[in-house]
């Protein structure tokens, strides 16, 4: 016979449901606490606002509730987020002052009517909450050159977020296509990603706190150019919160910022750039020729390929923008140099020369502060803004479709940067984490260094090598016809030569001041091509966007008849030689006593990278919340706020007349009032530090 063991468990049921509290709850507490703590509640109501028509009862502010907990919970759709949300809505808006949870589609109705003054606004708040209560001090680290100077890296990159579309059908008995995404997105590099249409976000971080400093998206591959100015303006203004230099910083950029007209773009705002180059016509450079001609400064192997790479520093060289003679961009450049492999389709990134793979890097900052071998590390070390990119994915994933128009799209990526920020800022209160600093390499001695892989190599050449310096030989000569620099005149745009098929000709364009044109139909162009003609003018060539020809309703009249709008419009214009003009010298031209008595007078200093774990503090901060049991109990309505009978509800005139409402009146309609029911929430778990930081009390659990 069997024996039967009675289980120790006792299972028992019951029809009534009883749902579980998210475990995101208690995170949108602590956050809910902080944006009413620091006054960004009222911020947002009072200076992010959006007239729409029936907006109905709700606002600003109930929608940023929203976005702000659908950051926080990381559900994959707002669908799954709303069906969590459903049991605790009343005290979920109730942490923001709210009354009632809009619906879903109400949410998605008022993301389409975002425009830019209510999304600029936002990010205006965000920056502030940046300058003002961002990392300060010991706590933002940096990194310290050969001279002692502390450098601030910025990222600037872009991530792409690609769409699916079906393939529809065109025929004249078929209802014109229109696609959902067609605001949004545009065709475009999709970057690894599937899909038929992409949108392109450009990021700003602070590489040593983690900290985002914004994010601007376009569709398609966005407009790098204007994004990168936006960038640097917010770096500009970080920097001056925290009474540091421009020169401090150090923008870490990748090969599509490396040509000349865009670090044309930072040369105002004084900012230290370090990027990959892709104009490799510089390779053909004079000053570049006779530098390869030369020894290499230092040979470098790559501990996980076994790739070896010579170093070579050229030095500065001042250049000039064709279309604005004017402005001179001076700036350092450092070459790599290896063997090509046998099969050319393995070369993924440099320009193959004969035998030799070329990389190109460019940086603004002098070989006595980073050293030929710095420059290329640092580069190097970009793979760890690769890595908080992939973070960003998994613990919030702002690319996730929330809006299908631009402005409802940055409207919630803005928010959910915010969340990120807010996150590290309550994780070193929770749980304070010390800086790290790490040595990024000895300091340079008489004898040889020794390079990554153990072998010995020269010594870094702390001035730029070139043979042009000398401390003795014949004076210098004055420059031959072939050094002189040509000024240009006003671009000229070509002449009509269509009027037979009837479309607009380069006369109808309109060029301003940023070196871009406007189409009839308000659309941009923007230079592609520069073609130097034989007689020394300079041929510009300007294209449309693709995705702005094939929406246009002029398009018949621009591209001609039958066209599809495949081929975008492209408008060209000469400018003529002037004259010709001296180059000006470049700042490493200095003769070799001056360098070397500069040097001396400097101390050389230990390279030191100073950061602090920000993956760490977000992810102890949001596992402490989530494993915690969270309460929340009903308190009812106080006995004072409750009549015995029910007044007569008497409404203005203003009311009656359906008038406009006043932003006081827009906003009360959805806010907190006597007869809302009270909540009370429990969260256990929370530090000290941290309930004082956010003004609440701590008690012991229960």
């Amino acid at each position: 016979m069997s024996s039967v063991i009675a289980s120790p468990v006792e299972i028992r049921t019951s029809p009534e449901e009883v749902p579980s509290i998210p475990p995101w709850f208690a995170e949108v507490v602590v956050l809910a606490r902080y944006f009413t703590q620091q006054g960004y509640l009222d911020a947002i109501s009072q200076r992010v606002r959006l007239a729409r028509g029936r907006a109905g009862t709700f606002d600003v502010l109930d929608f940023v509730a929203i976005l702000l907990g659908y950051a926080v919970s990381g559900e994959p759709t707002l669908e799954a987020f709303f069906d969590r949300l459903a049991p605790f809505a009343h005290p979920f808006m109730a942490l923001f002052g709210r009354d009632q949870l809009p619906h879903r589609s109400t949410l998605s109705r008022f993301l389409a009517d975002i425009d830019s003054p209510c999304r600029d606004a936002l990010r205006q708040l965000f920056q502030d909450d940046l300058l003002h209560h961002g990392c300060v001090d010991a706590q933002l680290g940096g990194f310290l050159d050969r001279l002692g100077q502390r450098l601030m890296v910025f990222d600037v990159d872009g991530t792409r977020q690609a769409a699916r579309q079906r393939a529809l059908a065109h025929s004249p008995d078929l209802p014109v296509v229109q696609r959902r995404m067609d605001t949004v997105c545009a065709p475009g590099y999709l970057g690894r990603k599937r899909g038929e249409v992409v949108r392109t976000r450009t990021t700003v971080l602070q590489a040593h706190t983690q900290e985002w400093l914004g994010t601007f998206s376009s569709p398609g591959n966005g407009e790098y150019a204007l994004e990168l100015e936006a960038a640097c303006h917010v770096i500009s203004a970080y920097l001056a919160a925290r009474t540091m230099q421009p020169s401090q910083a150090l923008l870490r950029l990748d090969g599509l910022y490396g040509t000349i007209g865009l670090l044309a773009r930072i040369q105002p705002f004084k900012l230290g750039f370090l990027t990959r180059g892709r104009d490799y016509q510089l390779l053909d450079h004079p000053t570049v020729q006779a530098r390869l001609q030369q020894p290499c400064d230092l040979r470098v192997t790559h501990l996980e390929s076994q790739v070896q790479r010579e170093l070579f520093d050229v030095g500065f060289i001042a250049d000039w923008l064709p279309e604005r003679p004017e402005v001179v961009i001076s700036y350092r450049v450092l070459l790599t140099r290896r063997t090509a492999p046998t099969d050319p389709a393995l070369i993924t990134v440099g320009k193959l020369r004969g035998e030799h793979v070329y990389e190109l890097f460019l940086t603004s900052h002098p070989a006595s502060s980073l050293p030929v071998a710095t420059v290329l590390e640092l580069y190097q070390h970009r793979g760890s803004f690769e890595q908080v990119l992939s973070d960003e994915d998994v613990e919030q994933d702002p690319d996730r479709w929330c809006s299908r128009t631009p402005c409802g799209q940055e409207f919630w990526q803005i928010l959910n940067q915010w969340v990120w920020n807010v996150r590290l800022r309550l994780g070193q209160m929770a749980q304070p984490q010390p800086l790290r600093w790490t040595a990024w390499e000895p300091a340079p001695t008489a004898a040889c260094e020794t390079n990554p892989a153990g072998a010995t190599s020269p010594p870094i050449v702390e001035e730029p090598a070139s043979a042009a310096l000398s401390t003795s030989g014949p004076a210098p000569q004055p420059p031959s016809v072939d050094d002189l620099v040509p000024t240009y005149g006003p671009l000229v745009l070509s002449q009509p030569w269509a009027k037979a098929r009837r479309r607009f000709s380069a006369q109808d364009f309109i060029l301003h001041g940023d070196d871009t044109l406007t189409c009839p139909a308000g659309k941009a162009l923007r230079p592609r091509e520069r073609r130097r003609l034989p007689n020394g003018d300079l041929r510009v060539l300007y294209a449309a966007k693709a995705h702005d020809c094939r929406t246009c309703a002029q398009a018949g009249a621009c591209l001609g008849r039958g066209a599809s709008g495949d081929q975008p419009r492209r408008v060209s214009g000469v400018r003529r030689v002037n004259g010709w003009q001296v180059p000006l010298p470049a700042p490493s031209e200095l003769p070799v006593a001056a360098l070397v008595e500069q040097q001396d007078a400097q101390e050389v200093r230990v390279l030191q990278w100073g950061d602090s774990g920000g993956r760490r503090v977000r992810r102890n901060l949001v596992a402490q919340l989530r494993r915690q049991q969270v309460t929340i109990t009903s308190r009812g309505i106080e006995p004072t706020t409750v009549s015995a009978e029910a007044k007569p509800q008497v409404c203005s005139r203003a009311e009656r007349a359906h008038r406009r409402r006043s932003w006081a009146n827009r906003l009360a309609r959805n806010a907190c009032g006597e007869t809302t029911l009270h909540w009370s929430v429990m969260v256990p778990g929370i530090p000290s530090a941290l309930a004082a930081y956010l003004g609440l009390p701590s008690v012991p659990a229960p």
